[in-house]
């Protein structure tokens, strides 16, 4: 009996598991979908970027107390209309301004190879500074050019020639929505595309889905005259609500949908609304997961057409001035011209495109900004005049002029009065100049003649000639005594025998031997006295 048990099943591999759960992951994993929302500083950009990611808006914030990041960022998943499942995580991406220190972040983190397919920018304009909108355009819509030519290889040209097909295809399948169903035989075979009309299409070469958001429309009615240009909407472009308040918001909107038409883009006109931020999120969702072109060489047989999982049912509306909804493939040139007669698309575009094409350093042409500028005039606050530059001469330029003046004055220098003493013998003496003085080489030829003049003790001469060898020699070395003469000119003053002048000296004999002295402030300092039989003599002069 052949009680052999049959062979166990062979043991799974080991990577079983993990091959199964890589299946299960690949088949139900989640797309990355981005939004990059573009504008400048209070356009609105917190308010929509809360509308697409279909969350709560921020509570209001003081101008003064906001805080932007360099880039700012924020997700959530995206959820069917059931609520249930998770159909992709939307990212959105925001920068402050459009300085180049903040754009030059986004190739970083978005880079155009691998984003572009998956990516959708709008451009937000403000309805209170609507003279800003075509500076503003042109500004974003080159940046965005830039931008896609990324790093310039071949892998990205491909991305930029598929996704350029999948918007131009977008275009020209756009139908109005109804609600009627499409008929069960439909295919993308036997859908007759027609040529892109004139004006359409014509930039935005990586065919990168852009929607341009004009926030604020609920200010373009606002005409209070007591607000300032910030939120007085047109910001006195108009007043009241006549006809000319009608033609110029048309024409406003008839020039943004001529550019968004030579870019494949859309137009809407958003307020605080919940209705018209929904109407947005819905377009935008709608684009982010557009369909890929079909291919060339599909068959001719009937193929299943690629289903948008967010339809938009929205129809195009250009009537009601706060919620214009403009989808792109939607509009023509005859359809911006049936708003308001008078318009010409054409004009505009090729004004356009002067600003597009013109290089720096060209001379400027008529192009659409310069002749916006004129329809709608800049309203906004004016840079405050600087006061007039006040140039100051250098302190020593200034002093350098006036003494090359007064040098030449003779009579300005005061070293003039002490270099010839015998040119000018009073030189340096103040005082009554009627007495007789006389130049003795030294003391004693000074005492001797002094011999004869003295009368008496206590009764001196009215005039005495007196010379300080010690004072007015070479050892003196301070005080006034190297300013004086050699020879000191004493002189009675009134009948007091005990008070003489000296060089605008005052002389006060008080005991025969010392004496103070007052005169200028220079001068100040005392004497002392010696008597030699009956005589007086200067021995001494010391300064305070």
């Amino acid at each position: 009996m052949n009680d052999s048990r049959p062979s166990s099943p062979e043991a799974p591999p080991q990577d079983l598991w993990s091959s199964i759960l890589d299946s299960v992951s690949s088949s139900r994993s989640i797309p990355a979908k981005q939004i990059l929302l573009l504008g400048e500083p209070s356009s609105g950009k917190s308010t929509l970027a809360s509308a697409l990611l279909h969350k709560a808006a921020a509570e209001e914030v003081q101008e003064d107390q906001k805080l932007d990041f360099a880039l700012g960022y924020d997700w959530a998943d995206v959820k069917d209309d059931a609520d249930e499942d998770t159909l992709a995580r939307l990212s959105v991406y925001t920068v402050p301004s459009s300085a180049a220190s903040y754009t030059a972040l986004l190739p970083h983190f978005l880079p155009p190879r691998t984003s572009l397919p998956h990516t959708v920018v709008v451009i937000t304009l403000d309805w209170t500074k609507p003279w800003t909108f075509i500076d503003q355009l042109y500004t974003w819509l080159s940046w965005i050019e830039a931008w896609v030519q990324g790093d310039g290889s071949r892998e990205l040209q491909i991305v930029r020639e598929e996704n350029r097909e999948r918007l131009q295809a977008h275009l020209q399948r756009y139908t109005e929505p109804s609600a009627e169903p499409l008929p069960a035989t439909s295919s993308l075979s036997e859908t007759t595309l027609l040529p892109l009309g004139p004006g359409t299409l014509t930039h935005n070469t990586a065919g990168v889905p852009i929607i341009v958001a004009c926030t604020k429309a609920d200010h373009i009615d606002d005409t209070s005259d007591g607000l300032g240009p910030g939120a007085s909407g047109m910001g006195g472009m108009v007043k009241g609500k006549g006809g000319e308040w009608e033609e110029r918001t048309d024409t406003v909107m008839q020039v943004l949908r001529t550019i968004c038409l030579k870019h494949g883009a859309a137009l809407f006109y958003t307020t605080p609304l919940p209705q018209t931020l929904q109407v947005l999120r819905q377009y935008a969702l709608h684009l982010l997961f557009m369909p890929p072109a079909p291919s060339p060489g599909l068959s001719t047989e009937a193929v299943a057409p690629v289903r948008n999982p967010f339809p938009f049912l929205h129809k195009a509306n250009t009537l009601d001035r706060d919620r214009i909804v403009v989808p792109a493939g939607w509009d023509s040139w005859g359809k911006i011209a049936v708003l308001r007669e008078g318009f010409d698309a054409k004009a505009w575009g090729e004004a356009w495109e002067n600003d597009i094409e013109q290089t720096e350093g060209e001379p400027e042409q008529a192009g659409a900004r310069k002749q916006y500028s004129s329809l709608v005039p800049d309203q906004g606050p004016k840079p405050t005049p600087l006061p007039p530059f006040n140039n100051p001469t250098p302190e020593q330029v200034f002093l350098a002029k006036n003494y090359d003046e007064n040098s030449k004055k003779a009579d300005r220098d005061p070293r003039a009065s002490f270099r010839n003493p015998t040119e000018n013998p009073s030189a340096g003496i103040v005082g009554p100049m009627g007495s007789s003085s006389f130049n003795l080489p030294n003391v004693e030829r000074a005492l001797t003649e002094m011999e004869g003049a003295h009368k008496a003790p206590g009764v001196l001469s009215d005039t005495i000639i007196l010379a300080d060898p010690y004072v007015w020699g070479s050892n003196a070395t301070r005080g006034p005594a190297k300013l004086l003469p050699e020879f000191v000119e004493l002189e009675r003053q009134g009948d007091r025998s005990d008070s003489y002048i000296a060089i605008n000296v005052r002389v006060e004999v008080r005991d025969g031997r010392r004496a103070d002295f007052s005169g200028p402030s220079e001068q100040r300092g005392q004497w002392r006295w010696g008597r030699s039989r009956g005589r007086i003599a200067v021995v001494s002069l010391s300064t305070d």
